[in-house]
């Protein structure tokens, strides 16, 4: 689709978007380049944020934003509590270089690790890795989209990184109706790298230490000679995991963790 017959829409969109609509609206963005599906985003959706746990695609992706507009989508970033300490001291070198506020959401009612275990014992993700995934990611995001009025966030998501990913348009809506835009959703791992060093975007330190995709400190391990993909390293042991529970179905995953935090024993009865 050339630039001469590019679709115009509202601006703002009404949302919801009905599904003839968003399709346009693909067509269209997968002709642009990221900056452009940014530009056009800002433009056009309304009550925009951007989740990010600040890896190399989200710091592209806010990167990118500085330069398209002084007025940003507000940041999101969901602090597990079990984070490496490079993770969090990259949040606040990113604040500063960009002066960006961020909002912090944390596992309700927990501001530490000590909070979290004392509810929910130690280790859960060994014990029950869903669970864990929807109150430390899950439930704090749905909170922040709740309590700030989200309608749609800017993931760093893209299709190279395989898995459910792979066959990613630019704009989704998932189950709930909250729109996801993937504006690097074409790039592979190699223009991404050359983005940050190009641009001197701050990266996290342990990608200089062997790892190639950070996650929580109890996950994530430094790749192997020979591991593939550019996820290697999250998740350890556990090939048939790609998603942490933020880009899978809500509802599904909230009644489980509901059951059984109805049923307290569920979760607790392989602590001792």
């Amino acid at each position: 689709m050339s630039a001469t017959t590019a679709p115009t829409f509202p601006k703002p969109l009404n949302l919801p978007i009905p599904e003839e609509q968003l399709k346009e609206i693909n067509e269209y963005l997968s002709t642009l380049t990221p900056e452009q599906i940014l530009s056009w985003a800002v433009e056009h959706i309304p009550d925009l944020y951007q989740t990010t746990a600040f890896g190399l695609t989200g710091l592209v992706a806010i990167d990118m934003l500085s330069k398209i507009t002084s007025n940003p989508p507000p940041l999101i970033f969901i602090d597990t509590l079990y984070h490496f300490p490079e993770t969090l001291e990259l949040v606040e070198e990113v604040k500063r270089r960009y002066g960006r506020d961020v909002h912090v959401y944390k596992p309700k009612d927990c501001e530490t690790v000590q909070d979290f275990e004392k509810k929910y014992g130690e280790k859960l993700w060994e014990r029950d890795e869903t669970m864990y995934d929807y109150l430390v990611k899950v439930e704090p995001a749905r909170r922040a989209y709740s309590e700030l009025n989200v309608k749609a966030v800017i993931t760093g998501r893209r299709a190279s990184q395989g898995g459910s990913r792979s066959n990613l348009p630019p704009l989704e809506i998932d189950n709930t109706g909250l729109l996801k835009l993937n504006p690097l959703f074409a790039w592979t791992f190699p223009f991404v790298e050359w983005y940050i060093k190009e641009n001197n975007v701050p990266r996290n330190k342990l990608l200089d230490q062997g790892y190639r995709s950070v996650g929580d400190w109890h996950s994530t391990v430094k790749s192997g000679e020979g591991d593939e993909g550019e996820r290697a390293g999250r998740w350890a042991g556990k090939k048939e995991k790609t998603e942490c529970g933020l880009h899978v179905d809500y509802f599904a995953m909230k009644r489980k963790a509901e059951e059984k935090v109805r049923f307290p024993v569920m979760l607790l009865e392989t602590m001792c």
